[in-house]
């Protein structure tokens, strides 16, 4: 007999072979209907898979978040089996489940085009309406390659090719068509749903090597719900809206070009948005007790063999050589560079925690087709920094992290979704005792500083466990923005020291940190959160002063120079266009604040402020807007200070050069 332990705590017993379906049934005739999938000790399988052990036992329905994968997956083949009903002669090659979908590649001479989509989405649903049983069966290697070449599928055959000899392989059969896969899978094509769609078309190399034929890969999404899809594609409408690209060219803040595949040409506004996060960031550094460095660009391959990043990282980096025989690399993080400066003179136990930051450029090559604007690019700058410590200052340090990086995050408009803890993966670096103290110190961190993780199975650094900030955006997207890791392993590797208190030489602890990841990144997703529509603190341009005639001409300038007087960042507009064109235009190029004066303005004295997304006017004296304006465009950071420690009697509360 085996035992099942059900969530509840309760333990049944039943015969080996039992199938999942069986033991729902014997709980309930209704959950059997309702069963979808099982999970067995966290492994998720067929619920009618026949169980060969007892354990940690779950029933799954198609309502449960844990299902959605199969669910997507699922729909990948039954588009597979559309797409070869539909267009006799394709092959099939792979078809995950991804975030948010699936995709499926395909080997065919013709393309397809948008309109097949439709076709294609429509024979799906057919066969949803077949309600094909879905049933897992065990074959042969060699029968298997023998039986996908003999029906011309020979990317298949060149999968189970790779599987070892003597190892059986699963294929799953709905219907008259089958597909090599390791499951699990939902019990039928109904199962599955109709909350689908095809999304788009793109190329692919088969296994992803350019040396290889290219495929034709289909898109899709899959929810478990009408509702479920209707959100998903209006999120990912109201998204391509805010898409920092297009925002970028309105904006003029950057642009990129073939020529320069991901490297950033930053514009006159984009640079200064760059530089008013910089700065911004610089101050709180500096507040936080940190010291500012700078590293070389490139450095000896001798530094990366050290790191162990020459052997894990290689493909990654920029290599070049010099006609004196140097191998050089292209620095792709900063890491080695901040250990060498702290092993520049004798550092002591008095000298920790030592806070290094570098607002460092690295350069990593990342494929062609994985480069997505300013999301994914070759060339970046890292706010990036390293905590030398003790091993007893690590869960205070990682502490005041967490609040320091939370604090930042929240002054950029951006919400804390939660924490990731990435555990040990596999392979990895050091002993499960190592392991099991590093996480715990992480863990012991986060709870210190009123945050309990979401611990992330696996996804820890080969050296060092992880925390990782999940942040969501205006419309609710998650982004992974900060992550801190303590790592034992490089400061060993490239042999840091400091004098201990008993005089001895002692390793400290590396925590590795970053906040904003990559600016240009971080950038991004402040683009898209905002939809360029920035607070007055971060807009490139804060203020367009525009007349409505050239009477007000002097007068627009007198106002312009006593707005820049208080460092607010101003444009002037004098063109000889109507008042309406222009207020569309700047609007358009997201100026939060457009300030119209014409003869009677400048006869009072006063301006006619109005913000973005707004028709109302407010009519103040140039002084006021001067006082509003100026103090509306204080960074937070500065804000807080001035509301700690108030201004002396008689100054006034303006706003920082930008």
């Amino acid at each position: 007999m085996i035992d099942l332990i059900f969530p509840d705590g309760s333990k049944r017993e039943y015969e080996p072979g039992t199938t999942g379906k069986q033991v729902a049934a014997s709980i309930a005739p209704s959950l059997a209907k309702r069963a979808v999938l099982i999970k067995l000790d966290g492994e998720l399988l067929d619920v009618d898979r026949p169980l060969a052990k007892g354990g940690q036992f779950e029933i799954l329905s198609r309502e449960s978040p844990e299902a959605l994968e199969t669910i997507r997956h699922d729909v990948s083949h039954i588009l597979a089996e559309a797409v070869q009903e539909l267009f006799p002669g394709t092959q099939v090659t792979i078809g995950p489940a991804i975030e948010d979908g699936f995709y499926y590649d395909f080997a065919r001479d013709e393309p397809f085009s948008l309109d097949d989509l439709a076709k294609i989405e429509q024979r799906m649903k057919e066969i949803v309406d077949r309600d094909e049983p879905i049933v897992r069966e065990e074959w042969d290697r060699d029968e298997a390659i023998a039986h996908f070449k003999s029906i011309g599928e020979h990317y298949k055959a060149e999968i189970i090719g790779a599987i070892p000899a003597g190892e059986a392989v699963s294929v799953y059969r709905q219907g008259q068509w089958k597909d090599l896969c390791r499951g699990p899978h939902l019990p039928s094509t109904k199962a599955a749903g109709k909350a689908f769609k095809l999304t788009k078309l793109a190329g692919a190399y088969w296994r992803g090597d350019h040396r290889n034929p290219m495929l034709q890969r289909i898109y899709g999404t899959a929810w478990a719900s009408d509702a479920d899809l209707e959100a998903y594609l209006k999120r990912v409408e109201e998204a391509e809206k805010r898409d920092h690209r297009k925002i970028g060219r309105t904006m003029d803040l950057f642009h990129m070009q073939e020529e320069g595949k991901g490297m950033v040409f930053w514009h006159e506004k984009g640079l200064t948005l760059w530089r008013t996060v910089e700065a911004y960031m610089r101050r709180r550094l500096e507040a936080a007790g940190y010291v500012e460095v700078r590293t070389p660009q490139v450095l000896d391959r001798v530094f990366w063999e050290k790191s162990g990043h020459w052997e894990n990282y290689r493909p990654n980096m920029f290599v070049c050589e010099t006609e004196e025989g140097e191998e050089l690399s292209l620095k792709p993080m900063n890491c080695p560079g901040h250990v060498q400066i702290f092993k520049f003179g004798q550092k002591s136990y008095r000298d920790l925690p030592l806070r290094m930051a570098e607002f460092g450029a690295c350069h990593r090559y990342e494929p062609s087709g994985a480069l997505h604007g300013l999301m994914r690019v070759r060339a970046f700058t890292q706010d990036d920094a390293h905590i030398f410590c003790r091993e007893d200052q690590i869960v205070e340090e990682v502490a005041e992290f967490i609040k320091l990086a939370s604090s930042i995050h929240e002054d950029f408009g951006l919400t804390r979704d939660h924490i990731t803890l990435g555990t040990r993966p596999s392979p990895r670096a050091g002993t499960d005792e190592f392991w099991d103290m590093a996480e715990a110190q992480l863990l012991n961190a986060a709870r210190m500083a009123g945050v309990e993780p979401v611990v992330a199975a696996g996804d820890g650094a080969f050296y060092a466990p992880k925390l990782d900030f999940q942040l969501k955006d205006a419309i609710g997207r998650t982004w992974t923005c900060g992550t801190i890791q303590n790592d034992y392993v490089l400061p060993e590797r490239l042999g840091a020291e400091y004098v201990a208190e008993d005089g001895s030489k002692q390793r400290p602890v590396m925590l590795h940190r970053a906040i904003c990841g990559s600016l240009e990144r971080f950038i991004g997703v402040l683009i898209e959160n905002f939809a360029g529509a920035f607070p007055l603190w971060l807009a490139p341009t804060q203020v367009v002063v525009t007349t409505i005639t050239s009477d007000a001409d002097d007068y627009a300038r007198k106002a312009v120079e006593a707005l820049k007087a208080q460092g607010l960042r101003v444009e002037i507009d004098l063109r000889n266009e109507k008042i309406n064109y222009k207020i569309r235009e700047h609007s358009l190029a997201k100026v939060p604040v457009i300030a119209v004066v014409g003869r009677r303005e400048a006869e009072e004295g006063k301006v006619a402020l109005r913000r973005l997304g707004s028709d109302r006017q407010e009519i103040l004296t140039l002084g006021e807007a001067v006082n509003v304006l100026a103090t509306e465009a204080t960074p937070p950071d500065i804000a807080r200070q001035r509301r700690d420690v108030p201004a002396a009697a008689g100054t006034a509360a303006v706003g920082e050069p930008g």
